[in-house]
């Protein structure tokens, strides 16, 4: 039962068949607070369909931000929770303001800033817009960075994985 469910997991994820789908939610998990990276699977997609870079990196940028609104209102609806337990610590974070989410691609630190961003409430479209900057260069920068390394040597990081 458990080996279905991962083998149907595996098959749904694969690129050449679902292609920006799989990037799509993949971008927008590796957004929430979940540990998962999405580099991978962008990087993948532009690597077997070249012509498609832009497209993938907008679809990630898409899911990523997406995945980050969540985090946002995530965080607005623990605010609400917990109005009356407002952290001093944080207060830096109100007044760098929005301009802060930028660095919503960071790993480890990303995620939770969209999260307090909306702790804060700080202005949502404002915030969203400083993410999907971020998170569009991030994207743009590490596929284009992925696709220039000759193929020769991915094929020699991955033969011990390919088991030849």
């Amino acid at each position: 039962m458990v080996e279905s469910l991962v083998r149907r997991l595996i098959e749904w994820f694969a690129l050449p068949e679902h292609g920006l789908s799989s990037v799509f939610v993949i971008a927008f998990v590796s957004a929430t607070l979940l540990p998962m990276g999405s580099e991978p699977a962008v990087f993948g997609y532009a690597k077997l369909n070249p012509d498609q870079f832009w497209l993938v990196v907008l679809v990630a940028t898409v899911g990523n931000t997406l995945g980050g609104m969540v985090d946002y209102w995530m965080g607005w609806g623990a605010h609400e929770a917990f109005a009356h337990k407002r952290e001093s610590h944080i207060r830096w974070l109100e007044r760098l303001g929005p301009k802060l989410l930028f660095f919503s691609f960071l790993p480890v630190v990303g995620d939770p800033l969209c999260a307090v961003a909306g702790w804060l409430k700080l202005s949502f479209w404002p915030c969203v817009g400083w993410m999907a900057l971020g998170k569009g260069l991030r994207y743009t920068g590490m596929t284009a960075a992925l696709l220039w390394v000759p193929d020769a040597w991915w094929v020699t990081l991955l033969r011990p994985v390919a088991g030849q």
